[in-house]
């Protein structure tokens, strides 16, 4: 976030007049009877209604807003008014006025603090912002710690609700089983590891473990190096202090499974191979964080989220070795498992692998 002091020579180099369709951000954090409100308006549609451009040169600068601020803070409480659990809470202090640019350009952005009656369990908007001027505006609203979709708000349609996320512990443990269900790519990269899990490396290609127990060994070196290293970059992704770019780290997860199912076929990765997949891990940590960055936390209030997240990742792994692992175990020394059963399995996901690579690299859809 910009904040407005560090602007005092800056032009905004937006045409005052130039207008298309646009949109308003909402966010509420509530932590008790608190409610913090974040209100982001394009400077654009401030123009339009407001008049900034005082000297009229096309350009605004930051004196022209700055001057117009309580203007600006007067239309927003306006325009947009909320209750909780059908009361009214009354206001407190604001911040100090702010920039944040967004796609559709710079917006103002006006925090302001609340204090509600009660502890808050839903809230209820009523949303007019710029409702005789452009019929085309909507806002969106969010509210932190909530994993569901920005609702949508049109002007004048009369107040819509926002309910508190109601999840405890045992929510995002099933939030973390569900990721890890539905995330193949994941998925198929354990499912790499524990096909060979049970054989050890034999020159350039594999022999069958001698004992259960060695294979048991193994499988805990490999599981426990990608449970830790995913989850150090899970609370670094989720927490916000590692942010890549999605499609890079999609790709590399894609990467890591080609990689492994390659190495299942003829083994070709040196060193031990609990360090390469503690290597890989770190990857797949930033994707899995995806659903706990959606929700905006901060500080404490992502210590319960990503505790039961991580935790239900980590069931959702144990369930794949629990059904795959036996098999692995009983069909080791079989010619099926090492002519038929790992060659084709890790081929098939090696292929199914490159199609991601390929596709999330270069922004493709390849036919199916």
């Amino acid at each position: 976030m910009i904040r407005l002091p560090l602007w005092l020579s800056l032009l905004l180099g937006a045409a005052a007049h130039a207008h298309q369709a646009s949109e308003a951000y909402l966010v509420y954090r509530v932590e008790g009877a608190a409610v913090e409100q974040r209100l982001d308006i394009a400077l654009l549609d401030l123009d339009r209604d407001l008049g900034l451009d005082a000297d009229g040169d096309g350009t605004l600068s930051w004196g022209e807003v700055r001057s117009r601020w309580p203007d600006i803070e007067a239309l927003a409480d306006a325009g947009v008014r909320f209750t909780a659990d059908g009361t009214a809470c009354s206001r407190g202090e604001r911040t100090p006025p702010q920039l944040d640019p967004h796609s559709d350009g710079m917006h103002a952005v006006l925090v302001s603090r609340w204090h509600c009656p009660a502890a808050v369990a839903e809230l209820a908007i009523d949303y007019r912002l710029f409702a005789a001027t452009d019929a085309a505006h909507r806002g969106l609203a969010r509210l932190v710690g909530s994993a569901g979709e920005p609702l949508l708000l049109t002007p004048g349609a009369g107040p819509q609700r926002l309910a508190l996320d109601s999840r405890d512990l045992g929510g995002f443990v099933v939030e973390g089983m569900a990721h890890i269900a539905s995330g193949l790519d994941h998925v198929l990269f354990l499912v790499t590891l524990l096909l060979v899990a049970v054989w050890r490396r034999d020159g350039h290609g594999w022999a069958p473990r001698s004992s259960a127990r060695c294979a048991l060994a193994e499988t805990l070196k490999l599981v426990t190096a990608f449970t830790l290293a995913h989850s150090v970059t899970l609370g670094l992704a989720a927490s916000g202090a590692l942010a890549p770019p999605e499609a890079a780290v999609e790709s590399l997860i894609a990467l890591t499974v080609l990689l492994a199912a390659l190495d299942n076929i003829r083994p070709f990765m040196p060193g031990p191979r609990w360090l390469t997949v503690g290597l890989f891990g770190l990857v797949h940590g930033i994707g899995f964080a995806g659903p706990l960055k959606d929700l905006g936390l901060r500080g404490a209030e992502l210590v319960l989220p990503l505790l039961g997240f991580n935790v239900g990742v980590e069931l959702g792994q144990l369930v794949v070795v629990a059904l795959l692992l036996p098999l692995a175990l009983a069909l080791r020394s079989a010619a099926v498992y090492r002519r038929a059963v790992v060659p084709g399995g890790s081929g098939a996901i090696a292929v199914l692998a490159l199609v991601w690579c390929v596709e999330r690299s270069l922004a493709l859809q390849l036919p199916p």
